[in-house]
């Protein structure tokens, strides 16, 4: 299918893994050109640096060209212009993880971490215990870890590192985008309902899960969580071998005597102590699992620890955004109830004896729906205030739908809460400034740029509390 080709297009150029695989394809010596709605920094900024045209807007003129092969990005839907040409005049096209499969993954060896949560922490860690080691690993994340600055990255080491997405490919493959990538080694660090704008249930996602694991060879390695209920049916395989990581002592991998500190949480294997600069019962069990791959790679419990001491972390998660009139503002990119829930835990532990608020934006396909009704509200156990904002692109649902602000407000307020409901950030930042007390906490939580919220909060909180 790929033979011949010397001009590529990405439709949806914008995005982190697209910018990122258009750099890689000209670095190959193809001629790349792409096209975008909208495209910002810091991925504007990458391409222009790169000389890589971007033409702003869908147009049937953007293809006029005839480039050999057209990628076509995982937010086009049929309708787009490119798309339609693109069909209409039969050209080349293929998903972004089919390209990653043919032009970077094939021939190397690819670790494909998964999971409804931690997948982007675990494919950080894990990445920079493999550069700390000198491996120079190829990497794809879904986030900017702090030790590269930069979400991707191609090598000519035979080790390729990538997030695995349970969500679909494209308009026209609905399979996960993780069964492109060639797993040899797969990490799934646990399995819950989520995407439910695609998947109908808990066991369609474990059926995506399944389809993933029979893909791992004879001689690879499946390494999970053992401590997951909803992982336990998909774990009973002959094809490859299986290594199951958690709290439990059944484990291959178990972690005990576990020490959550404000700064620093350790852990002790039965072959050695480990620490991490990250918080959480959560953090624990990603590390786990980076340990348990590290370790099947072939790197020494000292060398993983080593890393561990210089990792950074990544941004929006859990990411201090400044302290302004001695009030911390945190960024998290959680929008699961469980996301919320363990990153607000971890916050008690760091934050001890300080009032923590929860600033919430529904905006996922998920949480935007009634799925979460009640496990939403639970979420926010270990907040003292919650701020829920308008519920994103409601009107997008039907009624049944739709998640409930009012009966959420009811239950947060029946627990207990001090809770709100308000349209908009401005009146969500007002409504923080009344309230808001020095050494207070807001942890932000939103899957989008929430309109800029955390610099907003900033600036109102330096000008009234001068």
């Amino acid at each position: 299918m790929f033979a011949g080709i010397r001009s590529v297009h990405f439709v949806g150029i914008g995005g982190t893994a697209m910018a990122s695989a258009a750099v890689a394809m000209q670095d190959k010596g193809f001629v790349v050109t792409g096209s975008d709605q909208n495209v910002y920094p810091p991925m504007s900024t990458f391409l222009a640096e790169r000389k890589i045209q971007v033409m702003q807007g869908y147009a049937e003129a953007n293809l006029a060209h005839k480039p050999d092969l057209v990628v076509i990005g995982n937010a086009i839907s049929r309708g787009n212009p490119e798309a339609e040409v693109a069909l209409e005049k039969k050209l080349r096209y293929c998903s972004l993880p089919e390209l990653l499969k043919e032009f970077f993954i094939r021939g190397k060896r690819s670790i494909v971490v998964t999971g409804t949560h931690g997948k982007t922490t675990v494919t950080s860690l894990l990445t920079w215990v493999f550069e700390h080691n000198g491996l120079n690993p190829s990497y794809l994340i879904g986030g900017i870890p702090n030790n590269f600055g930069q979400g991707a990255r191609f090598t000519d080491s035979e080790w390729f590192i990538i997030e695995g997405d349970e969500y679909d490919t494209a308009f026209f493959d609905k399979r996960s985008k993780f069964v492109h990538y060639l797993p040899e080694i797969a990490i799934i660090n646990n399995l819950e309902f989520d995407h439910a704008d695609i998947f109908e249930n808990l066991g369609a996602i474990q059926t995506s899960f399944k389809r993933f694991i029979n893909l791992i060879p004879r001689n690879g390695q499946l390494l999970a969580n053992g401590d997951d209920p909803n992982l336990a049916p998909l774990l009973n395989i002959t094809h490859c071998p299986v290594k199951r990581y958690g709290l439990g002592a059944d484990n291959a991998w178990h972690a005990y005597n576990l020490t959550l500190a404000p700064t620093v949480t350790e852990f002790e294997t039965p072959s050695f102590k480990f620490r991490i600069g990250m918080l959480g019962e959560l953090n624990v069990r990603n590390a786990l699992g980076v340990i348990a791959c590290a370790r099947h790679c072939g790197l020494k419990n000292g060398q993983i620890q080593s890393a561990f001491d210089t990792f950074k972390g990544i941004k929006r998660r859990m990411e201090v955004r400044g302290v302004s009139g001695g009030v911390t503002v945190v960024d998290d990119f959680g929008h699961h109830p469980t996301a919320i829930r363990e990153t607000l835990r971890a916050l008690r532990v760091k934050f001890q004896g300080q009032r923590i608020w929860a600033i919430f934006e529904p905006r996922s396909n998920t949480t935007r729906r009634n799925v979460f009704q009640t496990e939403l509200a639970e979420a926010f156990a270990d907040s003292d205030a919650v701020v829920i904002s308008e519920v994103a692109r409601l009107e997008q649902l039907q009624p049944h739908e739709r998640l409930d602000p009012a009966r959420l407000m009811q239950d947060l307020k029946s627990a207990g809460k001090n809770a709100a409901y308000l349209m908009n950030v401005n009146a969500i930042v007002e409504h923080v400034i009344k309230g808001v007390e020095g050494g207070d906490v807001i942890c932000v939580f939103s899957n989008g740029g929430f309109d800029g919220i955390h610099t907003k909060l900033l600036d109102r909180l330096n000008h009234v509390r001068r």
